[in-house]
């Protein structure tokens, strides 16, 4: 089996640059098109308990696409270390599986390659696992990324 369209979500993190880094070498060895999303919060404060005011929404959404932008410029020159072009993307939505996996649908993505901080017991329980809602909720292949 071949991968023609493979997406990496990218946080930032060690863990998601290492899978940037695993589907750059798979990406070259099938020819694949490899494409690098952030996912920034459309309005974080959605849940919360207190009053804010608009500016300092925008403040925020400023600074996240900013450091969403700066890794994914990291993301795009590990990949062309590697010999590999990718196209990045900041995706504003909500932060969750459902994000990514519309994402990967809607690019026509035949892998999701991504990175699990592996957290257990407590950790698990509380902050749950991104990697593993991902993977529970959608048919395409997905590649968890340990290290």
């Amino acid at each position: 089996m071949s991968y023609q369209n493979i997406l990496v979500p990218v946080d930032g993190s060690d863990i998601s640059f290492s899978a940037l880094k695993h589907a750059a070498a798979i990406a070259k060895a099938f020819g694949s098109k490899v494409t690098a999303i952030s996912v920034v919060a459309e309005d974080p404060f959605a849940a919360a308990d207190f009053y804010y005011s608009p500016d300092m929404l925008k403040d925020y959404i400023q600074e996240a696409i900013k450091n969403a932008e700066e890794g994914l410029g990291k993301a795009k020159q590990l990949a062309e270390q590697q010999g590999v072009q990718i196209d990045t993307q900041v995706v504003r939505d909500s932060v969750a599986a459902e994000t990514i996996i519309k994402t990967a649908e809607s690019l026509h993505t035949d892998l999701i390659i991504m990175g699990s901080h592996g957290r257990k017991g407590f950790q698990k329980f509380f902050l749950g696992s991104f990697a593993q809602d991902v993977l529970g909720q959608t048919k395409l292949p997905v590649l968890i990324v340990k290290q």
